[in-house]
């Protein structure tokens, strides 16, 4: 078992006469603004960076009864993209030339079926990019079947990273869809992870025909923490969605409507008694995957009684996730929760207590042409 404490993952420095204006306000979404939904340009834009490094963040989807509408970002845990102009990737394309870290070798280095790759290619396409190659490496920090978003971490790195590279002509929305591309291709068409990991926060998804983002904001001056037990099992997302019921009585619907209100609610109003209760009261969704994760349901229930204000599967699972106002109390939570992966699924599994992360997918390092 390991309890540990993730610091901010904080965008660079870059001089300004050289780089992008503070990562922060160009990631975080503001949809005062008007979000383009065709590319910008008419011609193509010329690169600003020679390379990139972007990171995005790993995501919460569903909290409960938000299922494929509502998600938020973690602090301190996600993926990191680089990415370079090169002369022998035909213009156009990309290549994945590396990736690294956690279960590096189970991805395919082919642009059309990485997570990475997919989103890059759909943001050339909104540029325009057609007289220049790039070459791509993916650092995978989280892993595969977590219920973190991992799939669409790298997707979002990746959409930023080129999208940097040109000098940051897309918005908030074009880089959600570039995602989504990727994300529809790998574990279906939605946006509660893609969206967050690239706004930051919680975001709430009213639409998909169009797409239709609102971001929730969480008072800065109260304290949240997740407390995330990832055990050793996989459950891949597509295997998970199809555990979903076809239909669901009107009970259920009414239930679940309710829940999902009283959860942005308690996102708004930075009450996590609110909040938690609503995460934890799930009755469409849960109820089908908890069982095929061992231990899942006496994990909520250590939660719970550990003083956790509520308790969920995170994402498709198998992490669980759980809320909470203090860190130290999140770890003490952690340790609870790893003790019932192990005495009741026969898992084990690592806690680890994370901030909100109210950024998102930022560039954090590049090297000016």
């Amino acid at each position: 078992m390991a309890i540990c404490y993730q610091s901010p993952i904080k965008p660079i420095t870059i001089p300004q006469s050289k780089a992008l204006t503070n990562p922060k306000l160009s990631f975080r979404c503001n949809l005062s603004l008007p979000s383009r939904s065709n590319p910008l340009t008419i011609s193509e834009p010329e690169p600003v960076y020679a390379s990139v490094k972007a990171f995005a963040p790993a995501t919460i989807a569903n909290l409960g009864p938000g299922f494929d509408f509502l998600g938020c970002a973690v602090d301190g845990l996600g993926d990191f993209v680089s990415l370079s102009l090169d002369p022998n990737v035909q213009p156009g394309e990309v290549s994945i030339s590396e990736i690294s870290g956690d279960n590096a070798n189970r991805l395919s280095k082919s642009p059309l079926w990485n997570c990475a790759g997919i989103a890059a290619i759909e943001v050339m396409k909104m540029l325009g990019i057609r007289s220049v190659g790039l070459s791509l490496s993916l650092e995978k920090g989280l892993p595969l079947g977590s219920g973190l978003g991992s799939s669409a971490a790298s997707a979002a790195a990746a959409a930023v990273a080129v999208n940097e590279l040109f000098g940051g002509k897309l918005g908030v929305k074009e880089l959600v869809m570039a995602g989504l591309k990727s994300e529809e291709k790998v574990s279906g068409y939605h946006a509660d992870n893609v969206a967050p990991a690239i706004m930051g926060g919680f975001v709430l998804i009213q639409n998909y025909e169009p797409v239709e983002l609102i971001p929730l904001r969480f008072p800065e001056e109260k304290d949240l923490f997740f407390v995330l037990t990832t055990p050793e099992f996989e459950a891949p997302t597509k295997k998970m969605r199809a555990a979903l019921p076809a239909e669901i009585g009107m009970p259920h619907h009414v239930w679940n409507s309710s829940q999902g209100g009283a959860l942005v609610a308690g996102v708004l109003l930075g009450d996590l008694i609110i909040l938690g209760k609503a995460l934890s009261s799930d009755k469409v969704v849960e109820p089908r995957r908890a069982p095929l994760i061992p231990g899942m349901e006496a994990v909520k229930k250590a939660a719970i009684e550990a003083g956790a204000f509520g308790c969920t599967i995170s994402g498709a699972g198998p992490t669980a996730v759980a809320v909470i106002d203090d860190e130290k109390k999140g770890a003490e939570i952690g340790e609870e929760m790893v003790k019932a992966f192990l005495k009741e699924g026969n898992l084990k599994a690592v806690a680890n207590v994370h901030r909100l992360d109210r950024i998102g997918a930022r560039l954090i390092s590049g090297i000016p042409r």
